[in-house]
């Protein structure tokens, strides 16, 4: 009886400790996506693009209410800093989890290629100006965070026109990779409310249950996790051999309390 009072006792202090614990994302039906720019390398000293938005697309087609504007770090970035395996964030945002058909990538004015060190204004096409559209036709899934890499092909991209001008007409290719999975449940009765640990190691995730009694722990690595719930009145359930693989959510069904 002791133990059991010792240990309840210890996952409680463990509840009251969230600081010590990452807390994930405990909304459901939705995916993370993060956008990154990467480039093969190419002839010039610099080819500079002006990154003003980028925006994905959900569901068929390219409709205009179907697109989401990313929380986009706006700039001009140098494609040849991003070669050999580099790249960097543009940005990132939560969209319902299904199909994403497209990624449109808005460029501003600031666009230049520098060759043997002159820096010339790059022209972009007029039927860029609406955004350059890349085809991704993915389907995400709830709870999963994607990455997304827009890998520029700045050889390709540029076009010499003669008297030392340049078109840009950008050629990209979109690759995405499933970053994490995570552990979704429903807890039954759902005045339960308790707080959710996914562990392993040394390594807590925790969350909380919604209105419905449902979980979503995301961002976990592929491994194998124990699951321990603790109510606010002391009472604990656990899972253990709980395993996790990159790309999917491992869905325990309900636990009692």
């Amino acid at each position: 009886m002791k133990n059991t009072f010792r240990n309840i006792f210890c996952w409680v202090v463990l509840a009251a400790s969230l600081i010590l614990a990452s807390c994930s994302d405990d909304s459901t039906g939705n995916a993370t996506i993060e956008v990154y720019l990467t480039d093969a390398p190419g002839e010039y000293n610099e080819v500079n693009v002006d990154i003003q938005d980028v925006q994905v697309h959900a569901g068929d087609g390219d409709s205009d209410n179907g697109w989401t504007s990313l929380s986009v770090n706006k700039g001009v970035y140098d494609l040849l800093e991003f070669t050999n395996g580099l790249d960097t964030l543009l940005g990132s945002t939560t969209v319902p989890a299904g199909k994403i058909s497209q990624v449109r990538l808005i460029l501003g004015d600031n666009n230049t290629v520098v060759v043997d060190g002159v820096s010339t204004k790059l022209t972009t096409p007029s039927a860029q100006q609406s955004g350059l559209k890349i085809q991704i036709n993915t389907d995400l899934k709830e709870g999963v965070t994607y990455k997304i890499i827009l890998d520029f092909d700045a050889a390709r991209s540029i076009v010499a026109t003669g008297s030392g001008k340049y078109n840009l007409k950008p050629v990209i290719r979109a690759i995405t990779t499933a970053l994490d999975g995570g552990i979704t449940g429903t807890v039954m009765p759902m005045s339960a409310k308790p707080v959710v640990y996914a562990i392993n190691g040394v390594d807590t995730v925790s969350t909380f249950t919604n209105e419905s009694g449902s979980f979503l722990v995301r961002g976990l690595a592929t491994a194998t996790y124990r699951l321990v719930l603790v109510a606010g009145d002391g009472a604990v359930r656990e899972k253990t051999d709980v395993k996790v693989n990159t790309g999917d959510v491992t869905d325990v069904g309900v636990i009692n309390f």
